[in-house]
């Protein structure tokens, strides 16, 4: 039985696992970051952002986890089960969660802040992105080259400098590229669109990095 709290287990081993819980003991520490956890099954659940692992695979669309929480929540978007519903909009979801983040488009909600900058996010997840730019945190680490990255998209875009993929086709001209924001780029001068402006002139651009060019004339 635990001495703090009186939780009572049947093994001391567990016991010994929860009371880090009061000490705040981490005894577990990745070599890579540094990074520590109070249960090893957290650090290695938390090494497979280093490595890429994902050992959890989804049986339909082949989709990989580096948890199986993950891939069991994952699994509800093929059995086609929403039962969560926003009394908004009246979109429908398969988790709970997902409905949760969902509203907060509609209240405009951001609980999560940054003790830093006081930025607001409404997702957690972007909250810890959003500390790396503050901690200088790389976490994924490109295993050809050792370049490190503050967000796994970063990275797998990278990779596909050393592998040569191009994933994003265009459906007009079959050029091919690395990035999907690069593709939406190369569509617009297909379509002729110009969705820059300068608030200046007036003139219409097809990619951003030419009006942000084009405003330095402005400037001097």
């Amino acid at each position: 039985m635990c001495d703090v709290c009186n939780k009572p287990f049947n093994h001391k081993s567990n016991l010994n696992k929860h009371q880090r819980l009061h000490t705040g003991e981490r005894p577990y520490t990745c070599n890579v970051c540094k990074k520590a956890f109070n249960h090893k099954t957290n650090l290695i659940n938390h090494q497979r952002l280093h490595t890429g692992e994902r050992p959890y695979t989804c049986d339909v669309c082949k989709k990989a986890f580096i948890q199986q929480s993950h891939l069991v929540k994952h699994q509800h978007t093929h059995r086609d089960e929403r039962p969560y519903t926003c009394d908004v909009c009246n979109k429908a979801f398969s988790r709970q969660s997902s409905l949760i983040l969902h509203e907060r488009t509609h209240t405009g909600e951001r609980p999560y802040t940054c003790d830093v900058c006081n930025k607001a996010f409404s997702h957690k997840s972007n909250l810890i992105k959003h500390l790396r730019i503050h901690t200088g945190e790389r976490p994924y680490t490109c295993d050809v080259c050792n370049n490190a990255f503050n967000q796994q998209s970063n990275l797998i875009t990278h990779q596909r400098i050393n592998t040569g993929e191009r994933p994003y086709k265009c459906d007009v001209c079959n050029k091919a590229f690395s990035k999907h924001g690069s593709l939406i780029t190369h569509q617009h001068l297909h379509r002729e669109e110009r969705p820059y402006t300068c608030d200046v002139c007036n003139k219409a651009f097809n990619q951003r990095s030419t009006l942000i060019r084009h405003q330095h004339k402005h400037s001097g």
